[in-house]
């Protein structure tokens, strides 16, 4: 359990806290043997805020034992020196309701709206988020995640009825157009387009991927134009997965300066593709303490460079990640660059914000890109 030492600056317990070491803390109530299988996914239980061990018992035991288990988790070197010490992170959260994420999804997100926004259509989006307890750019950040669940599950529908778009497309129909008639990304549009012609799925991503100068004139236009107002589905995301990568650093700087020690992504894929000839489990940052967030035991956090919101596909598809890590670590946690809605539940992760993180290397990133465009 945690120790109830008042704790410090930096989200530190008191310094009598960080030098008790796993070994002196577990003394004599080690147990080695293999790993327990992984119970079905149960009810979630609690707010964020108000998790505790006793949220997923099987997950926080298995965090707390991953350095006496034997064989080791992936990724825990066989020697750690000096051996793991507890650490207590306090760390303070302020989660956006629900019923507010509803409602500026509403003002944020509006059908056949997928590019970049114009400065006017941002303004108007502020204006009426004025009297709500979440920022524009959590907002922003929401409506990206609508478009994508839209996009998701208005796939199957673009191509039932990609005979139809390839027939309105080739009477003269914009791609743009099409996008707004069916509601869809313009790049998926186009790609039903091209189903609708009887292209292959494998076709179709080589030559969009690799290949565009292939496209007949009119297509190859049509193309660009929908890349270039599609945020949701567009071939290149370049700017997006450069961002992410500066919050990475930005949270690594965070535990380094709490003086936790970690492995990170990169060190895990690396050792990874060596030994089994791919990537099997890389989360941002596996931890090589006893780190309590909260009084939470986290074995390891991975770095969100979106708004958490309580929406089916993006939910599952984190849920997914997180049953991976808890199968070989145990209990972790998920850091959410825009903050998270109080009704989003992970079981086996803690959600946290980036409140106390300081995000002026993210700032510095977008100027740049600003300047540059």
């Amino acid at each position: 359990m945690p120790s109830s030492g008042k704790p410090s600056h930096g989200g530190f317990m008191e310094p009598l806290s960080l030098e008790v070491s796993l070994s002196d803390e577990k003394s004599g109530k080690r147990r080695r043997g293999r790993r327990r299988r992984r119970r079905g996914s149960g009810g979630r239980n609690g707010s964020p805020q108000k998790q505790s061990p006793a949220a997923d018992t099987e997950a926080v035991e298995r965090a707390i034992n991953r350095f006496d288990q034997n064989p080791l988790p992936m990724g825990i070197p066989a020697e750690i020196d000096p051996p793991p010490r507890r650490i207590d992170v306090t760390w303070k959260t302020k989660a956006v309701p629900k019923d507010v994420q509803r409602k500026a999804g509403d003002i944020a997100c509006i059908p056949g709206e997928f590019g970049f926004l114009p400065e006017d259509r941002v303004q108007q989006i502020a204006e009426k988020l004025d009297h709500l307890p979440i920022t524009l750019e959590q907002a922003l950040s929401l409506r990206s995640a609508l478009n994508q669940e839209k996009s998701v599950y208005s796939h199957s529908r673009l191509m039932r009825r990609a005979n139809e778009l390839s027939r309105r497309y080739n009477s003269g129909e914009s791609v743009i157009a099409l996008s707004k008639r069916f509601d869809a990304p313009p790049v998926n549009t186009f790609r039903a387009i091209l189903t609708g012609r009887g292209w292959s799925k494998s076709r179709i991503k080589e030559t969009l991927n690799k290949q565009p100068h292939r496209l007949n004139k009119r297509d190859r236009e049509q193309f660009e134009l929908a890349e270039s107002v599609d945020r949701v589905s567009s071939v290149d995301q370049s700017d997006t997965q450069s961002a992410a990568e500066v919050f990475e650093d930005i949270l690594s700087n965070h535990f380094e300066s709490l003086g936790v020690r970690f492995r990170r992504q990169e060190e895990l894929l690396a050792e990874q593709k060596d030994s089994e000839g791919r990537a099997i489990i890389t989360p941002d940052l596996l931890f090589l303490d006893d780190v309590r967030i909260n009084g939470v035991p986290c074995a390891w956090i991975d770095a969100k460079h979106f708004f958490g919101a309580d929406l089916k596909f993006p939910r599952k598809k984190t849920q997914k990640q997180v049953d991976r890590y808890v199968a070989e670590y145990g209990q972790g946690g998920i850091v959410y660059r825009h903050g998270f809605c109080d009704g989003l539940r992970l079981k086996g992760a803690v959600q946290l914000d980036a409140n106390p993180l300081d995000l002026s290397p993210l700032d510095d990133f977008h100027e740049k890109a600003r300047n540059s465009s």
